[in-house]
């Protein structure tokens, strides 16, 4: 443990940065002694003298030209009293850090650019004028290091392979991103084994066109620079074991990100039937689990973003942990996507993240621990940007009350275009902009008496649902993850989007309405919004009508 002494000298009043290192300071477990705004250089020394600091922490951002004198007033004392075994460390505006590097007492300059992460690691003995600072190099130590500061990550991928590249370095050296998820075309995710299929027209549809191992680690290598940010990419859609196994071996995937009932003929992104693509989901996050490789099962935004109600959200949220934690998993992700559907009130959506929270955490013991991974919602931002800047903005503000492990950044520029380096730099710094300022002292939204009715709500509705599968399915060993049984749920509409309506492999049937902000489902023939329960009765009875008439045919 070391002791910090801090003062604003001279004439300067303002203490707020020195207020908020302290608090890192003492977060690190360190003593500190604030001695206040405008403090004059007698005065600084003369408790230096009894207080006997490790470190002195000195503010002035009022003009250059005053700032000089101050300094040299400071350097006579050093040299006449020896406190030359101090550390002294300045923090202050641009133009004063300037005059602050010609005395060479100062061991460490802040000028107001850094970000918290210099900041910890400068506490934590990493002087800011090192030429390398050893970064962990897996998932979990990297949240580790950081809490209660989140890692920060941010989908990349460009139509050209060597843009990528480059955009990759380009990032890794702001060191502005802990984790740069690839962004793969179509093309990669279905025909990377089998390239005689590939459509040519569409290379680079959607992400960065990859066709061969020595891509991904070329990929690879580029992010071996800045902060050194870890590299993963999304699960393919066909050959799925050997491609994590490429991806486990080129890019050392941070973490694996596989859907429990998507990429397949239900979304249109293969050609693999439901239960068999969700066996394979299963025995994949199987695979990661042997290898000690993190789990995000990405499902629950899936429904979201058709329109599914907030029940069926909350529901698909705790099946995929559920399901992560029977397969052997041991660090689950789980990403909570906020403003899906984008209409929703803030209230009503934390209220639905809080639901899912709830759920989650309590599969946790001491084989599973679960990371909250919080976002923006896709379809959310505005094409205006200015508008969409704003947008990303309020809802990190709101998504930081789940106190998240990890941000995953939403480009401001996506609902008009796939983000560039210089955007996705832009995009993480607003959003460190917004995470600085709610680390101390932020609003606990959670408390809020109409998001805690809606959650206990929705926790009652899951249940009622899940509840509903067990029963309807006592035939089987384990109905929430028996591939077969979600696969049925799926079919005759128990689990539902408005979005799938058409779709042979769904029931599409579902109606659904936001209303005071929340996402519920709607009866048609009751022509007005309805419980989870009055959604399952009016369901069921019309699938015994479909089968008494078809009996009834039959005979």
């Amino acid at each position: 443990m070391k002791k910090y002494l801090g003062a604003a000298i001279g004439n300067c009043v303002h203490v707020g940065g020195i207020v908020n290192f302290f608090r890192l300071v003492e977060q690190e477990g360190h003593e500190t002694y604030f001695l206040g705004a405008a403090v004059s250089i007698d005065r600084l020394v003369e408790k230096i003298l009894e207080i006997k600091p490790d470190v002195v922490a000195i503010g002035f951002r009022l003009t250059p030209k005053n700032a000089e004198p101050l300094f040299r007033e400071l350097e006579g004392h050093i040299k006449s009293k020896k406190l030359d075994n101090i550390e002294w460390i300045f923090g202050g505006t641009k133009p004063v850090a300037e005059v602050a590097k010609n005395f060479s007492y100062f061991s460490t300059i802040f000028d107001g650019t850094e970000d918290i992460d210099d900041v910890i690691n400068y506490i934590r003995g990493k002087h800011l004028k090192e030429i390398k600072i050893s970064y962990p190099d897996n998932i979990i130590d990297r949240i580790n290091s950081k809490y209660p500061y989140p890692v920060l990550r941010h989908h990349f991928g460009l139509p050209s392979l060597e843009d990528t590249i480059e955009g990759i370095k380009k990032i890794a050296e702001a060191k502005v991103l802990d984790v740069i998820s690839i962004g793969p075309d179509q093309n990669t995710q279905q025909f990377f084994f089998s390239q005689d299929k590939l459509n040519k027209d569409l290379d680079g549809a959607g992400g960065v066109p990859l066709r061969s191992p020595d891509d991904f680690i070329e990929l690879y290598k580029a992010s071996k620079r800045g902060n050194y940010p870890l590299l993963r990419c999304y699960s393919g859609t066909a050959d799925v074991f050997k491609f994590a196994e490429m991806l486990k071996d080129t890019i050392k995937n941070a973490w694996c990100a596989v859907p429990l009932c998507w990429y397949n003929v239900l979304d249109g992104r293969g050609t693999r039937s439901l239960s068999e693509s969700i066996a394979e989901s299963q025995n994949l996050m199987k695979q990661h689990a042997e290898w000690n490789i993190p789990v995000e099962v990405n499902e629950a935004h899936h429904w979201s973003l058709r329109d599914a109600h907030d029940t069926i959200g909350v529901v698909t949220a705790f099946l995929a942990a559920y399901n992560a934690k029977k397969m052997g998993v041991k660090n689950y992700i789980a990403q909570y996507m906020f403003n899906v559907p984008p209409a929703m009130h803030h209230k009503m959506d934390l209220a639905k993240m809080l639901a899912k929270v709830e759920l989650i955490e309590s599969l946790e013991d001491d084989d599973f621990k679960t990371y909250r991974q919080v976002r923006a919602g896709l379809a959310s931002l505005s094409s205006d940007l200015d508008v969409a800047k704003g947008q990303l903005a309020a809802s990190t503000y709101l998504a930081m009350s789940l106190k998240p492990h990890i941000v995953h950044v939403v480009g401001y520029c996506e609902a008009d275009h796939a983000a560039k380096p210089e955007e996705i730099i832009e995009s993480t710094k607003i959003v460190r902009g917004v995470i600085r300022s709610t680390l101390d002292g932020m609003v606990d939204m959670t408390k809020d008496s109409e998001v805690q009715e809606r959650k206990h709500e929705l926790i009652e509705e899951s249940k009622f649902l899940l509840n509903t599968i067990k029963n309807l399915y006592k035939e089987s060993e384990d109905p929430w993850s028996d591939p077969k049984v979600l696969e049925d749920i799926i079919r005759r509409g128990i689990i539902d989007a408005p979005h799938l309506r058409g779709n042979p492999n769904a029931k599409g049937a579902l109606e659904t309405r936001i209303v005071d902000g929340k996402c519920i489902a709607y009866s048609k023939k009751l022509n007005r919004v309805v419980t989870e329960k009055e959604r399952i009765e009016e369901l069921l009875i019309a699938e015994q009508d479909i089968s008494d008439k078809t009996v009834l045919q039959s005979s």
